[in-house]
């Protein structure tokens, strides 16, 4: 008899009270030689931070955007544009715990088995988030771009 899916369970080892949560689910979990349970302990990834994301479209997207020219015969591309490009370009294949969120996917295939981009720069850890805009402004800087800091914001 095959036991149903055990539901993903996350737990932040913050408090004795989470660790008594944990020590309970970890009494009661299923124990399945032919389908066994993963238990995985790590220290908690960060995940990127809110000013990361302002940075880079007040950043070098917005450079980029305003100064690369690329293609034959060169051209202009959007803040946007560039955005997409780089995901397809930069964003990690396989997960990777330093670098991604739990659940990080980079590609799926839609009904015709085509394969489409799913990530997200939202998923990214701040290690991963750093390293990506590593490379975009690398990329921009082969096109000549010089980067400019993004704007202070005032407090109200």
């Amino acid at each position: 008899m095959t036991r149903p899916t055990y539901q993903t369970r996350k737990i932040r080892l913050a408090s004795e009270l989470q660790r008594e949560t944990a020590l309970a689910m970890i009494q009661h979990a299923p124990l399945d030689p032919d389908k066994p349970l993963e238990l995985v302990l790590r220290e908690e990834s960060k995940v990127r931070a809110p000013d990361q994301n302002a940075a880079m479209w007040a950043g070098p997207l917005r450079d980029i955007a305003e100064q690369a020219w690329y293609g034959d015969p060169p051209r202009q591309y959007s803040e946007k544009t560039w955005h997409e490009t780089y995901k397809r370009l930069y964003l990690p294949e396989e997960f990777d715990a330093e670098l991604c969120k739990e659940g990080y996917r980079k590609w799926d295939f839609d009904r015709d088995g085509e394969r489409v981009l799913i990530g997200s720069t939202t998923q990214l850890t701040v290690k991963g988030f750093a390293q990506y805009l590593t490379q975009v402004e690398a990329d921009g800087a082969g096109m000549g771009v010089e980067f400019h800091a993004p704007p202070v914001r005032q407090a109200a």
